[in-house]
C-alpha cells in the first residue's frame, strides 16, 4: 500500500494551467512588444528630425535645438568636425523667433577640471556653466574642507566666467559693514568723532588711555576725507608676488581711487606690474623703526620715499599699541618740517576693533588682521565697485607654480601673526558672490 502511495503521480501536475511560468511568460512578450514599438516610434522620429532640420531655412532655425557649425558664407550645418555650438530658442517682443548661439554645456563640464586659459571670460556670469562653477567654491564652506590644489582649481575653472557685480549681495554687505564698521565717519580719528579732552582707549592695550590733549588734536583733520561709495572704481594693491609679470598696472592706474600697503616700490622695475598712482598708502610704524632708525636722526631719506606716491595720504595706526604712538606722530612732525601738502592719517582704534570682530565672525581670527584686509573692508564702504590684486597667501599661484611672497622680496611675515590663507580664502568666496573683484592672473 505504501509502495503504491509513493509511485502515484498527478496527471495535471506539470500543466501550470495559467500558473506562474505562464503570467512570467506573457509579462515578458508583453514587455517586448512595448519596447519594439518605442524603438520603431523613435526611430521614425529621429528620421523626421533629420529631414525637418535639412529644410531649415531663415526663421524656421528658431524650433530646432541642438550642435551646428557655421559656414564661411554664414549658413546654419550640422556639427561634425570643428568646435561644436549649440544654439536655443529666444522670443522676441513682435513674435518673432531668434538663435542665440552659447557653447555646449557637456562641452564645458568636460573642461570643468582643468585650466581653460583659451577663453578668457568668455562665458556670461549668469550662464548655467558659470553658475555651477561658483556653486562648486561656495560648497566649500572652510578652507579645511578640500585640499589647497583642489581649491586651486576650483578658483582656475571660474576664470573662464566674466566677473559681474552682483547688486544685490554687495549692497547687503556694504550694508553689514556700515552697521558694524561706518568707516565715512570712523575710519579716522577726526575732531568730529574725537573732541579735545577725550579720553582715547587704544586697540590692543585697552588698559591704556590716551588723553587728547589740544597738540595731540591740532594733529587731527576737521572730519572724514572721504564718503560713502564717493568713488565708483577703486583698485587695493597687496604685496603679494602672484602680481609679479601681470602687467596690470595700466588697469590699476585708470582706477578712480588706488590704495597701497606699507610704502612698496613702485618704480620702473616693478610699475608695469602694479602701477604707480598711489592716493592713500599706510605705513605700518614697525618699518619706520626697523628702515628709519623712529626717525630719531636723519628723516629726509623717509621724506624721499614718500616722495615715490606723489600727493598721496599716508595713513598710520598710531593708537594700536603705547609704542607706535610716538613713531607715528613723528611722521606728521616730519612732514610739517617740510612744509608737505601731503595727508597724515590715523586709524581710529574702534573702528579697527569693529573690524576685527566683523571678520572673525566671517572665519579670519588671528592676532591682527592684515593692513590689506583693512583696507578692503573700508574700500568697500568708499567706493562703488573694489578690484583687488596682488592678493594671494599660498606659496604657488593658482597654476601650481612657486612664487615669491612679495612682488619684491621673499621676506616671510612672522609665523602666526596673520591669517592671510583665511582671508584670501574669503576674497575667493566675496569674488564669487559678486562682492569684489580678485585679479589672479595677467591683465590684457
Amino acid at each position: 500500500m505504501l509502495r503504491r502511495r509513493m509511485g502515484y503521480s498527478d496527471p495535471s501536475s506539470g500543466k501550470d494551467i495559467l500558473g506562474n511560468r505562464s503570467l512570467c511568460f506573457i509579462f515578458i512578450c508583453a514587455f517586448g512588444l512595448v519596447t519594439l514599438l518605442q524603438q520603431i516610434l523613435y526611430g521614425k522620429n529621429y528620421i523626421k528630425s533629420a529631414q525637418q532640420f535639412s529644410r531649415l531655412k531663415g526663421d524656421e532655425t528658431g524650433n530646432w535645438t541642438g550642435p551646428v557649425n557655421f559656414s564661411d558664407d554664414g549658413s546654419l550645418k550640422p556639427a561634425r568636425n570643428g568646435r561644436k555650438r549649440c544654439f536655443r530658442q529666444n522670443f522676441q517682443p513682435d513674435s518673432q523667433l531668434s538663435v542665440i548661439v552659447t557653447p555646449c554645456l557637456a562641452d564645458i563640464k568636460k573642461k570643468k577640471k582643468r585650466y581653460l586659459e583659451n577663453y578668457d571670460g568668455s562665458f556670461e556670469y549668469n550662464s548655467t556653466a558659470c553658475r555651477e562653477l561658483r556653486q562648486e567654491i561656495m560648497d566649500v564652506k572652510v578652507l579645511t574642507m578640500v585640499k589647497t590644489s583642489e581649491l586651486f582649481e576650483r578658483w582656475r575653472n571660474l576664470q573662464v566666467c566674466r566677473w559681474e557685480q552682483n547688486k544685490e549681495e554687495t549692497s547687503n554687505f556694504k550694508m553689514s559693514l556700515s552697521r558694524c564698521c561706518n568707516a565715512p565717519s570712523f575710519l579716522f580719528t577726526t575732531k568730529r568723532n574725537t573732541p579735545a579732552g577725550t579720553k582715547l582707549r587704544y586697540e590692543v592695550d585697552t588698559s591704556g588711555i590716551l588723553p587728547i590733549t589740544t597738540e595731540v588734536f591740532k594733529m587731527f583733520p576737521d572730519d572724514m576725507p572721504y564718503s560713502k561709495s564717493q568713488y565708483k572704481k577703486c583698485a587695493v594693491i597687496g604685496n603679494g608676488g602672484i602680481i609679479k609679470n601681470s602687467k596690470c598696472g595700466k588697469e590699476i592706474d585708470s582706477a578712480d581711487f588706488v590704495f597701497r600697503c606699507n610704502i612698496p616700490p613702485i618704480n620702473d622695475k616693478y610699475s608695469a606690474d602694479v602701477g604707480t598712482k598711489t592716493d592713500l598708502v599706510t605705513i605700518n610704524p614697525s618699518i619706520i623703526t626697523e628702515r628709519f632708525q623712529k626717525l630719531e636722526k636723519w628723516r629726509r631719506p623717509f621724506y624721499e620715499v614718500l616722495q615715490n606716491y606723489e600727493n598721496s595720504s599716508v595713513v598710520l595706526p598710531a593708537f594700536y599699541n603705547t609704542r607706535n604712538t610716538d613713531v607715528s606722530f613723528r611722521v606728521k612732525y616730519m612732514l610739517d618740517d617740510f612744509d608737505s601738502q601731503r595727508g597724515v592719517f590715523f586709524f581710529h582704534p574702534q573702528y579697527l576693533l569693529n573690524v576685527q570682530r566683523f571678520w572673525a565672525v566671517q572665519g579670519v581670527r588671528a592676532k591682527r588682521l592684515s593692513s590689506g584686509l583693512m583696507l578692503v573692508t573700508a574700500a568697500l564702504e568708499m567706493c562703488e565697485e573694489v578690484h583687488l590684486y596682488g592678493f594671494w597667501a599660498f606659496p604657488m599661484n593658482p597654476s601650481g607654480i612657486f612664487i615669491t611672497h612679495h612682488y619684491y622680496d621673499n621676506v616671510k611675515p612672522r609665523p602666526g601673526f596673520h591669517a592671510m590663507p583665511h582671508e584670501i580664502f574669503n576674497f575667493i568666496h566675496m569674488h564669487t558672490r559678486g562682492i569684489i573683484n580678485v585679479h589672479t592672473g595677467q591683465c590684457t
